[in-house]
């Protein structure tokens, strides 16, 4: 076959309100290389600190995301886009009134083992 539509991403459980829909990588068809999901994080959500082992890129659709990147204050706005390099200390959360919509790629792709969250 010479292409995949995605049209059922899969949808990891959360207990905080976010979604997540990954619609390549692990979760969905095993691909251990990359991961693109797509997020939207409620207001006032926000994760512990980790130190994953994979590039993290983010491009914002709506709203705004904080991260905190080995202690300085980042604040992305839509249309914006990050690159996080492996191996660095981040918190992610949307602190803000309006929920953040944005598509997450990582590189090797995301597993729960290598994302290396801190405890709270």
């Amino acid at each position: 076959m010479k292409y995949t539509v995605q049209k059922f991403p899969f949808v990891v459980p959360t207990n905080d309100g976010k979604l997540i829909e990954e619609h390549f990588g692990q979760a969905t068809d095993g691909n251990s290389e990359i991961s693109i999901a797509h997020m939207v994080a409620p207001p006032g959500w926000s994760e512990p600190f980790q130190t994953p082992l994979f590039d993290e890129y983010t491009y914002i659709i709506k709203g705004k995301k904080q991260f905190i990147i080995e202690g300085e204050k980042v604040i992305l706005e839509i249309g914006q886009s990050i690159k996080i390099n492996k191996n660095t200390r981040i918190q992610y959360s949307n602190p803000f009134n309006e929920p953040c919509e944005y598509l997450a790629i990582c590189l090797p792709a995301f597993t729960i083992e290598n994302v290396n969250r801190e405890a709270d």
